[in-house]
């Protein structure tokens, strides 16, 4: 298996839809080819800001083909293809790669949360790795799945010689630290959000996926920048001042809010699929109020 470098920074892309929920693959093209403007090391498709669930296994696959018919040559495309069975899993992951994604982001089966455990867990992602054609990195993402996977369960994950990597979007950087010490060499951890991002990187992450690389891009490889120049106290000003921000497309308002923002600086964000629903327009001025508090124009570069 080719080796895969995941240092630097990847946004999430949303799925575009149109009013009245049809994929349109040309504005996640449109995105891809806006966003490349940066230095990104690459695109993240069908994660969770992707709305990958709320998606059928065709409409997976024609997003998939459009973010890698836009994606400039030198930059990495991530693929979200975990679903709730091993099965499926495997079959999505086979057809992200034979469209030509580099690597694959598998979140963890959740529905029967009681029945994953360690053993559960680390069969299953044995089995996509081994089914897979392409690197295949683990997603914990426990406000969603509602299972927080353990350093040991990861630990016993990356074993598999095709497991490249992990997206951790708990926050927890103490497990992230115990992972980087003990998983074989070249195993890679990516910080999950940019609220995050500097003391992930503080303890061996090689970058992040991060949402508000959407939005704000030159702001997140900004601290990845100074970090990896070793200017610390410009990594911590830029890293204090991008959390509000991250916050309120995450946690507090998530993918309309992501979406609104996107819109609101010149890129398509475009309509959520239900049950989801836009932001109400007192929240959608809050947000607004923070991007222009935050002094962002487009793409979130500082005026």
């Amino acid at each position: 298996m080719a080796s895969l470098n995941l240092r630097g920074i990847f946004p999430p892309l949303p799925t575009s839809f149109d009013s009245d929920e049809n994929l349109l693959p040309e504005k996640i093209r449109y995105n891809i080819e806006r966003l490349s403007q940066y230095d990104l090391a690459g695109f993240l498709i069908l994660g969770s800001n992707g709305e990958q669930v709320m998606l059928s296994e065709p409409e997976k696959i024609k997003a998939i083909a459009a973010a890698r018919e836009a994606l400039p040559d030198g930059r990495i495309l991530l693929a979200g293809t975990g679903c709730q069975s091993t099965r499926e899993t495997i079959s999505l992951t086979r057809a992200a790669a034979a469209e030509g994604a580099h690597a694959v982001l598998v979140i963890n089966p959740s529905y029967y949360r009681g029945n994953m455990n360690h053993d559960e867990l680390v069969n299953h992602y044995f089995d996509v790795a081994d089914a897979s054609p392409v690197p295949v990195l683990v997603y914990n993402m426990p406000a969603n799945t509602g299972i927080d996977m353990t350093a040991g369960m990861i630990i016993s994950v990356a074993e598999h010689p095709n497991i490249a990597g992990l997206k951790e979007s708990g926050g927890n950087v103490v497990k992230m630290g115990e992972v980087l010490g003990r998983v074989k060499p070249g195993f890679q951890v990516l910080a999950g959000g940019a609220g995050f991002l500097l003391p992930a990187l503080a303890t061996g992450a090689s970058g992040g996926i991060l949402a508000s690389a959407n939005i704000a891009p030159g702001h997140c490889l900004s601290i990845f920048n100074a970090f990896a120049a070793g200017d610390m106290t410009l990594a911590r000003e830029l890293q204090h001042s991008i959390i509000p921000l991250n916050a309120a497309v995450t946690a507090r308002w998530g993918v309309p809010a992501l979406k609104a923002a996107m819109d609101h600086l010149g890129l398509y964000g475009g309509h959520v699929r239900r049950p989801l629903l836009p932001l109400r327009e007192e929240i959608r001025k809050q947000l607004l109020q923070l991007l222009d508090d935050r002094n962002l124009n487009l793409f979130g570069e500082k005026k």
